[in-house]
C-alpha cells in the first residue's frame, strides 16, 4: 500500500453502507472508481470491521444496479434494482456524454446534457428518500456556463442546483466550475468545486522529458481574464511567472448571440524561448485556445502545452491536428471526467489525465465523514512530484 493510502486508513464510523450509482454516461469512470475502493477496503485493516456499524464495509463491488429504460415516445423512468435503504449514496453523472443514443419515435436521438440531467433526477426520485445521504458527483456542472444574468435570461445552473437540493441531495461535487459563485444559489448545502491542477502537472511530467521548471524557462498562461485564479494558483505552486490574454471584442455587433472577438491582447513579461502552459476550464471548439497558442508562437515562445479540465472538442479534432503538424502546440492535456472519443485517445498530441483515483479518495473519505481539506489543496503532492521529476525519478 502506498503512503497516501495508509494515511487514509480511516477509523471513523462510516455514515452508512457505501453505494455508488454511475449513470449510463459515466459507467467507465464509475467502474475505475469502484475498483480502487474495493482494493483499498480489502487490504485496510480495521479492528472495528466486524462491528454492526461497519456492516457491508468490504464488498466485491460498491456499485448498485440501476437503469433508465425508455418508452418508444422517448419518455423514461428511473429504476433502482437493489436496496438503497440507509446507504451513503454517490451518484456519478457525465452530462457531456453525447455518444449515447435512444429511440425517439423510430429516430436515433443522441443524449444531450438535458437528457442526462433528467435521468439523474429520475434516479434520485427512484431512491425515494430511503438513502441516508445522497451526494451527486457531476464533474462537468450542468449549465455551468449559464451562471449569471446579463440580459433578461434564465439562470439555468442556479435552478438546477436548487432543484437537486429540493429533491434531497445533500452534497454536490463538481470539478473546475465555470464560476464557483453559482453555489450562492444553495448556501446551506455542500458544494465543492475541485481543481485537477495536480493531475495536469503529473500528466505533463510523465509525458514530456527534460522540462526545466523555473521562472527562467517556463510560464503559465491564462487565455482570458475569467480563468486568472487557476493560472495564478498553478504559477504560484510551481514558482513560475504568469501571463494572461484578454479578449478585445466588437461591442457594436452580435454574432451567434455574442460580441465577436477582434483580438487576443497579451499582458505579461517576455515569453521568448520559454515553455508555455496554457490552463483553462474547457476546450469547446478550441478556437480561442489555438489563437492564444498562435499569438504566443508569434512572440517566440518555445513549447506550448494546453491543459483543460474538459475536452469537449465540439468542432472535431482536425484544427488541433493541423496546429500540431504546424508545431503550434506540443501537447493537449484533458481529463477523463467527461466522455473521450477513441479518436482523441489515439492522438499523438493528446495526454489523458485520469481522475478516477482522486474521486475514489473523495468518496472513501466522505463515507467516513472525515475532512477532505487536504484532498482539495494538492500543494504538498505537487511539490513532491516536481521534486521527484527534478531528481530524475520516473513518474508513475
Amino acid at each position: 500500500m502506498s503512503k497516501r493510502e495508509e494515511k487514509r486508513n480511516l477509523e471513523t464510523i462510516p455514515v452508512g453502507t457505501l453505494g455508488i450509482i454511475p449513470l449510463e454516461g459515466c459507467k467507465a469512470l464509475g467502474k475505475m472508481v469502484d475498483d480502487y475502493l474495493v482494493k483499498w477496503r480489502t487490504v485496510r485493516e480495521s479492528e472495528h470491521k466486524e462491528s454492526l456499524a461497519f456492516a457491508g464495509y468490504q464488498r466485491d463491488s460498491y456499485i448498485l444496479q440501476a437503469k433508465v429504460p425508455r418508452f418508444g415516445s422517448g419518455e423514461a423512468k428511473g429504476i433502482i434494482l437493489e436496496s438503497v435503504r440507509g446507504t451513503d449514496l454517490y451518484l456519478l453523472v457525465d452530462v457531456a456524454n453525447y455518444s449515447l443514443t435512444y429511440s425517439l419515435c423510430g429516430h436515433q436521438n443522441h443524449m444531450s446534457p438535458d437528457d442526462h440531467y433528467q435521468d439523474l433526477k429520475r434516479i434520485i426520485a427512484a431512491v425515494g428518500g430511503k438513502a441516508r445521504r445522497i451526494t451527486v458527483i457531476m464533474p462537468f456542472l450542468y449549465e455551468s456556463r449559464q451562471h449569471k444574468r446579463t440580459t433578461r435570461e434564465s439562470l439555468d445552473c442556479a435552478l438546477a442546483l436548487q432543484e437537486m437540493v429540493h429533491m434531497g441531495v445533500d452534497n454536490i461535487i463538481t470539478f473546475d466550475a465555470h464560476d464557483p459563485r453559482v453555489q450562492n444559489a444553495i448556501p446551506l448545502n455542500g458544494f465543492e468545486t475541485v481543481q485537477p491542477t495536480y493531475q495536469f502537472i503529473k500528466g505533463l511530467l510523465k509525458s514530456v522529458p527534460d522540462l526545466q521548471i523555473d521562472s527562467g524557462h517556463m510560464m503559465v498562461i491564462s487565455p482570458d481574464e475569467g480563468g486568472m485564479s487557476r493560472a495564478i494558483y498553478m504559477a504560484n505552486v510551481l514558482g513560475l511567472d504568469m501571463g494572461m490574454f484578454y479578449k478585445r471584442r466588437d461591442y457594436t455587433r452580435i454574432v451567434n448571440g455574442r460580441n465577436p472577438i477582434v483580438a487576443h491582447e497579451f499582458l505579461g513579461s517576455s515569453v521568448e524561448g520559454k515553455d508555455m502552459v496554457i490552463i483553462d476550464d474547457m476546450i469547446s471548439s478550441g478556437e480561442s485556445v489555438l489563437e492564444v497558442a498562435t499569438a504566443l508562437k508569434e512572440r517566440k515562445a518555445r513549447k506550448i502545452f494546453i491543459c483543460a479540465t474538459f475536452g469537449l472538442f465540439t468542432n472535431g479534432l482536425e484544427r488541433f491536428d493541423k496546429a500540431y503538424e504546424n508545431k503550434m502546440i506540443d501537447k493537449v492535456l484533458t481529463t477523463n471526467l467527461i466522455y473521450q472519443t477513441p479518436d482523441l485517445l489515439d492522438r499523438e498530441w493528446y495526454v489523458n489525465c485520469d481522475l478516477s483515483k482522486y474521486i475514489a479518495y473523495l468518496i472513501d473519505t466522505l463515507n467516513h465523514d472525515a475532512s477532505i481539506s487536504d484532498l482539495l489543496d494538492p500543494n504538498e503532492r505537487i511539490q513532491s512530484v516536481v521534486a521527484r521529476y527534478k531528481a530524475g525519478e520516473e513518474i508513475d
